[in-house]
C-alpha cells in the first residue's frame, strides 16, 4: 500500500548488498557527477556503519533510512567538488572563494596553448629545447622596471627559493614586527627556518629602526628581508624602517635587501579610496634587491609567486635543485602572461575581473539593485549602502563603498544564509543585525538574472 510504514531490518541478512544498493533509483543522479568508484565506496561504508550499529542494537534500520544515509554522504562529497559559486559577500579577494576570480576571456584565449601542444619548452628558432616562462620573464621585468623576474607556484614558495638559495646557513636580519602569521596557519618565522637560514629578529614589535637593523649586522649577515604585514594592522606608538634606508644599508653593509610585498599591487585607478598599500614599482625604485607577490590578489590573476630584481640573483634562484619541485605549469604561464600584457597595455582596469569589481561606480550597482527589486514583487528585499574590502590580506580595515540587497523572510537571517548557500548554485552572503546581505560589488552583473531566480525560489 502506498502509505505503509517501512518495515525494520530484522537480522543481518537483510541489509542489501552494495552492488544491488548502487543500483537504486535514488541514487542513479550521483554517477554522471561523482566517479563510480567513489560513490561504491561510499555506499559500502554506510552499509558497514548501520549494520554495526545495527548489530550492537543502537539503531533500527529500514531500507529507505538506508537509502536516505548514503545519499546525505554522497551529497556531503558533492559539496566538496569543484564547483562556481555566487560571491555576494563583499570581499573581493576571497581566500575562502577561490581569491581573484580568472578573466572568462583569458581563459577562453589561455585554452589555445593547453589544450593541445605547445612551445613551452621549445625553441622555435633552433628547433631544440627551450626555456620555460622566458616570455613571463621579460613581461615581469618590463612591468616592475628592473632587471628580471621569475614565476613559482605561490608566494610563500618565492620567499622560501630566495632565502634557501642566497642565505641558507646564513643569518637574515627580521624585524619583530613583520614576523606575521596570515590566513591557514601560514607563519614568515616557520618558512623562514625551514628554508635554511638563521633567523635574527631585530627591534619590537611595534618599533623598529634602521639603527636595529644595523646593529644585528655581522659577518654572517646575509639579507635583510622586509615583510608586508598584510592583514596586520599596528596603530599608536609605531614605527617602521622605510625601505630606502634599509637599501642604503644593504649596499654599505654588502648584503641582499628582500621585500615581501603580499598583494602585488601594481597601480590604482583615479578615485579608488585605497591607501597604504605599497607597489610592486615602490618596493623596485626603493632599492629592493628582490621583491616577491603574490599572483592571485591585487595583480588579480592566478595562483603564483613572481620574483621581480637583480638577474644576477634570479639566474642563481633558477639553478637552485629546489626550483623544479615549485615551478609552474603551462596553464599558469598562458594566463598569467595575458594579466601582465594587459597592465603592461593599460587595459588592466577593463580587462581584469577583480579592478572591473573595485571600480564599479555606486551608481551602477544601484541601479541594478533597483532591477532586481522590480523583478521581485511582494518580497522583502531593499538596496542598502554597505561596505566591501579588498580581502587577501590587502589594505586590513579599508573599506569600498558598495551596495547590498537586504533579504528578509519569516525565517532567521541565519537560516536564510544556509538556504542561499544550499541553492545551485551557492550564493554566499553575510549575515548584519538579522539582515542577510548579498553585495553586488563582488558579483558580477551577469549573475543579476540567477539571484532574481533564487530569491523567487528561496522566498516562495
Amino acid at each position: 500500500m502506498p502509505n505503509e510504514k517501512p518495515q525494520p531490518f530484522t537480522t543481518l541478512r537483510d541489509f542489501p548488498s552494495v552492488e544491488i544498493l548502487s543500483q537504486h533509483p535514488a541514487l542513479e543522479s550521483y554517477f554522471p557527477v561523482l566517479p563510480r568508484p567513489l560513490v561504491v565506496e561510499s555506499i559500502r561504508k554506510v552499509i558497514a556503519a548501520l549494520k554495526e550499529q545495527f548489530a550492537q542494537g543502537k539503531k533500527a534500520v529500514t531500507e529507505s533510512a538506508l537509502v536516505d544515509a548514503v545519499t546525505a554522504e554522497l551529497d556531503r562529497l558533492l559539496l566538496y567538488h569543484p564547483a562556481p559559486v555566487v560571491n555576494g559577500t563583499g570581499i573581493i579577494i576571497h581566500t575562502n572563494l577561490g581569491r581573484a576570480p580568472i578573466s572568462r576571456d583569458m581563459m577562453v584565449r589561455a585554452q589555445d596553448a593547453v589544450c593541445g601542444y605547445s612551445n613551452l619548452e621549445f625553441d622555435l628558432h633552433s628547433g631544440r629545447r627551450g626555456k620555460r616562462g622566458v616570455m613571463i620573464e621579460l613581461l615581469l621585468a618590463a612591468l616592475s622596471e628592473t632587471e628580471g623576474g621569475t614565476l613559482v607556484n605561490n608566494n610563500a614558495a618565492a620567499l622560501f627559493i630566495i632565502l634557501n638559495t642566497l642565505a641558507a646557513r646564513k643569518e637574515v636580519v627580521v624585524s619583530r614586527g613583520e614576523l606575521v602569521q596570515i590566513g591557514g596557519g601560514f607563519r614568515i618565522p616557520d618558512i623562514m627556518v625551514r628554508s635554511g637560514v638563521r633567523v635574527v629578529e631585530v627591534g619590537t614589535t611595534n618599533r623598529t629602526t634602521v639603527a636595529d637593523y644595523a646593529g644585528a649586522v655581522t659577518d654572517k649577515t646575509s639579507m635583510i628581508l622586509k615583510v608586508h604585514p598584510s592583514n596586520f594592522v599596528q596603530q599608536g606608538f609605531v614605527e617602521e624602517t622605510p625601505l630606502a634606508e634599509l637599501a642604503a644599508l644593504c649596499r654599505e653593509k654588502s648584503l641582499i635587501l628582500t621585500h615581501d610585498l603580499g598583494s602585488g599591487l601594481i597601480g590604482l585607478p583615479p578615485g579608488i579610496p585605497i591607501k597604504n598599500e605599497p607597489r610592486v614599482h615602490d618596493s623596485v625604485r626603493a632599492g629592493a634587491d628582490l621583491t616577491c607577490f603574490s599572483g592571485d590578489k591585487l595583480l588579480g590573476g592566478v595562483q603564483a609567486g613572481l620574483i621581480v630584481g637583480r638577474a644576477d640573483l634570479i639566474a642563481r634562484i633558477k639553478k637552485n635543485p629546489l626550483y623544479r619541485t615549485i615551478r609552474c605549469d603551462k596553464l599558469v604561464f598562458a594566463i598569467t602572461a595575458q594579466v601582465l600584457s594587459a597592465y603592461l597595455n593599460g587595459t588592466q582596469f577593463e580587462d581584469i575581473p577583480v579592478w572591473r569589481m573595485i571600480t564599479m561606480p555606486v551608481t551602477a550597482l544601484k541601479s541594478r539593485a533597483e532591477a532586481i527589486v522590480r523583478a521581485c514583487p511582494g518580497k522583502d528585499i531593499a538596496p542598502v549602502a554597505a561596505d566591501a574590502y579588498l580581502g587577501g590580506g590587502s589594505t586590513p580595515g579599508e573599506a569600498i563603498p558598495s551596495l547590498a540587497l537586504s533579504i528578509r523572510s519569516s525565517v532567521s537571517a541565519g537560516a536564510l544564509a544556509v538556504r542561499f548557500r544550499k541553492y545551485n548554485p551557492p550564493i554566499i552572503g553575510r549575515v548584519e543585525e538579522n539582515h542577510f546581505l548579498l553585495d553586488l560589488r563582488t558579483i558580477p552583473p551577469g549573475e543579476d538574472s540567477l539571484l532574481i531566480e533564487a530569491i523567487k525560489s528561496i522566498l516562495e
